[in-house]
Formats: structure tokens, sequence, C-alpha cells
């Protein structure tokens, strides 16, 4: 992201793109937005539709567990549909099920919606990259850093869009979101040219094999537990805090700006001064630190405000590393490698809202956030069993010690931060292999 390979050559290439490249960066954009989109509008979901807030909470658990086996799905189906079919197909959907979402009059059919909206969510991002990269002029680095752009401004912005609009009704984020992936689809779809598909067909038990690694369960199972923590805070901190929609979405704003900076400048600056381990070990025990505080003052609206705001930090660095370090130590192919990671991680940040909402009608507000942090803690204990392997994917070897400069450079994180928020890790190397070796084009 901010290496030099990545980026030293892309600045003059960022503007002079073709128009299909910037199409489906707006797309991009508003894609990320969902990451924070229903956070501000979850308390008025709760009051206006009469749920439980572990009934609110399954909009998240709906969204990330169809995403989570959608992850052992999506390089299938693009490999065999060919990215611009697979991006178009996720665009449609997400149109479709959100403006659904936004006609519901129960919290089970938005449930249910928002399930059907992590589907396509998930074959859009799996393939966005890849697209952005095969339909780049200007260089390569260009079309990363404007990519990464696309992500942050998503992160940051979705909150706060989902606020403005949640002010005026809590089905105002679900029709925005329709309405302006429908102009990003048209967009797609009259600029995109078509795209090789890759010589290489991924088998659908492919992921799930690939856990037997012991590094990248290692890491997947140290991305659950932090998931665990991260989406307990995401899905539940908004009810305590007792501030309206728009309120609400400026402080998810400020929390998704240090997020996408952090991600994209903080963590590959850590990881040169420090190594991949011991940048991990201390955003991680930051961030279970937080997450006691906020279990500690969660009645206090200032602290737990500030508690969230900060909590972008860790999350933003431990987000790029832990990805990265993922695509380096699997002696696997790429793709499958982060549809194997992304469906354990994904599980733990689906189950964990709910579960908060359940521990707080069965406890007290305190006790899901101090199960969050000691999960965040035991994210560190799993991740320093691997501790050899880190120092090894440093110095770019996989968990055999051997060179896996096939799998990726190790100085060179540029779109790895697609994979923590759903992206596919093997999208560049796909498109590469396509441009080479083109067959049906798709």
């Amino acid at each position: 992201m901010t290496t030099t390979t990545s980026h030293g050559s892309g600045q003059a290439g960022l503007f002079a793109q073709p128009k299909a490249v910037y199409a489906v960066a707006f797309a991009c954009v508003i894609s990320f937005m969902g990451i924070g989109l229903v956070d501000p509008i979850l308390p008025s979901l709760r009051t206006q539709l009469k749920a439980t807030p572990s009934q609110v909470t399954l909009l998240f658990t709906s969204y990330l567990v169809v995403t989570a086996f959608a992850m052992l799905l999506t390089n299938w189906v693009s490999s065999r549909l060919g990215a611009k079919r697979t991006l178009v197909t996720g665009l449609a959907i997400i149109v479709v099920f959100s403006a659904l979402a936004g006609t519901s009059s129960s919290i089970n059919g938005i449930v249910g919606f928002r399930a059907g909206w992590g589907l396509g969510n998930a074959l859009f991002i799996a393939t966005s990259l890849a697209v952005i990269v095969a339909s780049a002029s200007g260089g390569f680095g260009g079309a990363i850093v404007l990519y990464e752009a696309a992500l942050g401004l998503g992160i940051a912005v979705g909150p706060l869009l989902g606020g403005t609009l949640g002010n005026i009704s809590w089905r105002g984020p679900f029709f925005g979101v329709a309405a302006l992936m429908a102009v990003a689809l048209i967009a797609v779809v009259v600029l995109l040219d078509p795209i090789p598909l890759p010589t290489f067909r991924t088998s659908l038990s492919a992921p799930l094999k690939a856990l037997t690694h012991r590094g990248l369960l290692t890491l997947s199972i140290t991305a659950l537990l932090y998931n665990w923590g991260f989406f307990t805070m995401l899905g539940y901190a908004p009810f305590p805090m007792g501030l309206s929609a728009i309120q609400l979405g400026f402080v998810f704003f400020g929390w998704g700006l240090l997020v996408a900076f952090f991600s994209v400048f903080g963590a590959p600056r850590l990881q040169r001064r420090y190594g991949t381990a011991r940048s991990l070990y201390g955003a991680l025990l930051f961030f279970a630190a937080d997450l006691a505080v906020i279990s500690i003052f969660v009645n206090n609206r200032t602290v737990l405000v500030v508690a969230v705001i900060t909590a972008g930090i860790f999350i933003g660095i431990n987000n790029t590393l832990t990805t990265q370090a993922v695509m380096m130590v699997s002696p696997v192919e790429r793709p499958v490698a982060s549809a194997a990671y992304g469906f354990v991680r994904f599980l733990g940040g689906g189950l964990a809202p709910f579960a908060a909402g359940k521990l707080v009608e069965r406890f007290n507000l305190h006790v899901p956030f101090a199960i969050g942090a000691v999960a965040v803690v035991a994210a560190v204990i799993v991740l320093s069993s691997a501790h050899q392997m880190l120092a090894q994917a440093d110095h770019g070897l996989d968990e055999d010690g051997h060179l896996a400069t096939e799998h990726g450079d190790p100085s060179d994180v540029a779109g790895e931060i697609a994979d923590e928020f759903g992206g596919a890790g093997g999208a560049i190397d796909s498109i590469e292999e396509a441009r080479h070796h083109p067959t049906t084009r798709a």
C-alpha cells in the first residue's frame, strides 16, 4: 500500500485511468460503505420496529455469516463466470436486496434481505480489485492507489451517510445504497469491456483443505477471536451511547477515518520498524485494553465515544498486517488462502453481535465487551504460537520455510487490505495470468 513497489510509480497514473476504472472504483466506495452503514440506525430500528437489541444485531450476523460461506464459493464462481459477469451479478444482488430491506416492515425481513446483500457484496468485492487492475492504464501502482482511496473513503463515509439518511428515516440508508449501486451497475455494464477468463479453475473443496496447513489455521483462528471483539464493539456499542442517528454517524466516521489511515499508512511503517509479529501483538493488546475500558465505562458516554473512535487505530493496523501475514505464511495459492481465511474470521464477526445482545439480556452491558477483550487477548496467545512463521514471513518464507515469492512480495502489501473486508487475495494474480494466457472472454 504505502510501499515503493506499489505507490512509487502509481501517483502519476492515479488520474490517468479509463472511465471503466472510475465506475468500478465508485462501486467500491458504495460497497465498502456497507461495513458501517447500518451502525447509526441500529437504535432507531430497535425502537421503531419494537425489536430487541439481539434481534437488531442480526443485521450484522446475517450479512457476515453469509459472507463467510460465500468466501468458499466466490473464487469458484469467478473462475467460471469471469470477472465482469461476477462483478455485475454481485452489484445486481446488492441493488435488489438493499432495496428490499428498505421496503421491509419487520426486523426479520430486514435481516433476511441483509443476508442476500452479503452474498452480493462477497461476489462484488472478490472481483473488484481484479477488474480495476485489468482495466487500469497509467501504471499498476496508480490502480492500487485508486482502489485504496475508494476503500478508505467508503469505510469512513459509510457511517456518516447512514447517519444522515437515517436521521430522516431508518429506511434511508437502504434505499440510498440501492440507488447508488444501481448507478454503479449501469456504469459498469456500459463502460467495462469483457475481461479474459483465468486458465485455472478453483475447486469448491480447496479452501477447506487449505485449513489443514498449520500457519493458515493459526492465523484464521487468531482473526476469528479478534473479529469477535471487533464486531462486538461495532455491532453493540451504538446502543449504550444514546445518540441520534446523525451523531452516531459522526462517531463512526471518526472511527472509519482512523481505520483507513492506519490500514494504509500506519501498518506498513510499524511492520518495517518492528516486524509483523511485534506490531500485531501491540495492536491486539491495545485493542483488548480499549475493549476493557469500554466494558468498565460503558455507561459513560464520553469515555465510550472516545474509546470507540480510538479503536480505529488498532483495527486498521491489525486488518492489514494479519491479512498480509496469511498470504505470506500459507503455502497455497492466494485466492484459496483468502477464501479459507475469510470463511473462518467472518464466522466470528457474524456471531459476536448477536451473542452480545443475548449476553446483555441475560447479564448486563459490561459482559459482552469484557468477553470481547478476553477473546482478543486469546488471539494474542494463539498468534504467539506462530511467532516463528511470522518471522519467516517477514523474510519471504512460507510455513515450511520455502520462498513464498509466488504468493506475493513480502515487502508489498498492495491490495491486502481488500482481503480483510471481503476481497480475494488472488485477484491480481489471476488477472495477470489471464492477460498472458487468455481463454474465453467474459
